[in-house]
């Protein structure tokens, strides 16, 4: 998963973009040197740092392989919650109440976050990748898909390397350059990295309360709001506006309960803004929303895995398993190609004809659904497929 947060995506996406990527492998390597040295860097520390690079072709593979995304939200989230990692993670908390007891008390995040992210991200840091973490950033920042999210990373490694905290040829982790136990980017670890233990080091990979800290305290600077609830599931009554359901449109608490909203468990924030999602539709489960939501996308750009992470926190703070319901059939991934595609030459922007059901293809369906009269729940069938 790609911890790449909103933030860092405004900071950096102006700066890179103009420059280079793809060509001569060994070329782009000599940029990078060169630039390391122009911001300031040890010319004889950048080089040692570069010696032992090389372009990972299994990392593109990975980048181009993410089939799992296009699963809807009940196939993935039962992927995904397994009653082994359900009891992993309730036993994790009791192991480390301590910790979680001073994230809560210091940076307002609720330990189910903690512990969904936790197991999702690298199973409680039972794998964490084995790719050579150099290798994957400057190989992501060479090819030419998004080389304004991996560019700056590698300075922000050349950094970690320089405090000793990174090694060229010894650090691993994912394929998209993220390290430890909840798979931070090396900027997001100089920016939030914490001594959790107390040892003076920030060891992400070994030691969990430094992960779990460090992990929090980035939440906290993206904007997550202490106290206040982030997804809770609802049932919805059918004569509801499909319309002002999705990430698009947003009333408070009390607004979605006067339209007949009802929540499955606990209480309704009638104080909070909330968007009321439909992953799979009108005939699927529903869930409220609420602002701390927004922050897991700063986390992960993925819909159904932002969705599935925020449910599974609840879960392991006690919530039911979600009503599934029975939503329509979904469209395979070929399907939702052509769909993406159809609504390309409509003239929405969703983001490439990748098979993945985003929030940018799930707002231009409600669109479509809206303009053909159609219950607009932003969830594409088959049938809307054959009328477009």
């Amino acid at each position: 998963m790609r911890l790449i947060g909103a933030v860092m995506l405004s900071l950096f996406a102006g700066s890179v973009s103009a420059q280079s990527c793809g060509g001569s492998f060994g070329s782009f390597v000599d940029s990078l040197k060169r630039e390391a040295v122009a911001r300031g860097h040890d010319p004889a520390t950048v080089e040692r740092f570069f010696s032992s690079v090389r372009r990972d072709e299994s990392v593109i593979r990975a980048d181009r392989r993410q089939g799992v995304f296009q699963k809807p939200f009940t196939e993935f989230a039962r992927r995904l919650i397994s009653a082994n990692r359900l009891n992993t993670g309730r036993a994790k908390a009791q192991e480390y109440n301590a910790i979680f007891d001073r994230i809560e008390r210091e940076y307002g995040v609720s330990r189910g976050v903690l512990l969904a992210f936790w197991a999702f991200e690298t199973d409680f840091g039972g794998f964490q990748g084995d790719f050579n973490t150099l290798n994957a950033l400057v190989t992501l920042s060479h090819d030419c898909r998004r080389p304004d999210l991996f560019r700056p990373q590698v300075f922000a490694a050349l950094k970690l390397y320089e405090q000793g905290a990174f090694s060229p040829t010894g650090t691993t982790g994912a394929w998209a350059g993220e390290i430890g136990m909840v798979q931070m980017l090396p900027q997001d670890i100089l920016e939030n990295g914490v001594d959790g233990d107390g040892d003076g080091r920030v060891e992400l990979k070994s030691s969990a309360p430094d992960a779990l800290l460090s992990g929090a305290k980035m939440l906290s600077h993206l904007g997550w709001r202490p106290g206040e609830p982030w997804l809770q599931e609802v049932t919805v009554p059918q004569d509801i506006t499909w319309s002002e359901t999705g990430l698009r449109s947003s009333k408070t608490g009390a607004e979605w309960a006067a339209l007949g909203v009802r929540p499955r468990h606990g209480e309704i924030a009638d104080a909070l803004p909330a968007h009321l999602l439909m992953p799979q539709g009108r005939f699927g489960p529903a869930f409220l929303a609420y602002p701390n939501f927004d922050v897991y996308f700063a986390w992960n750009q993925s819909y159904v895995y932002v969705l599935t992470a925020a449910y599974f926190a609840n879960r392991l703070e006690g919530a039911p398993i979600f009503e599934a319901g029975n939503p329509e059939p979904a469209l395979n991934g070929e399907q939702m190609v052509a769909l993406q595609r159809k609504l390309q030459a409509r003239g929405y922007d969703v983001g490439g004809a990748d098979g993945i059901l985003g929030s940018a293809t799930r707002a231009a369906v409600q669109d479509v659904q809206k303009e053909l009269g159609l219950p607009a729940d932003a969830w594409p069938t088959p049938d809307l497929l054959n009328r477009l």
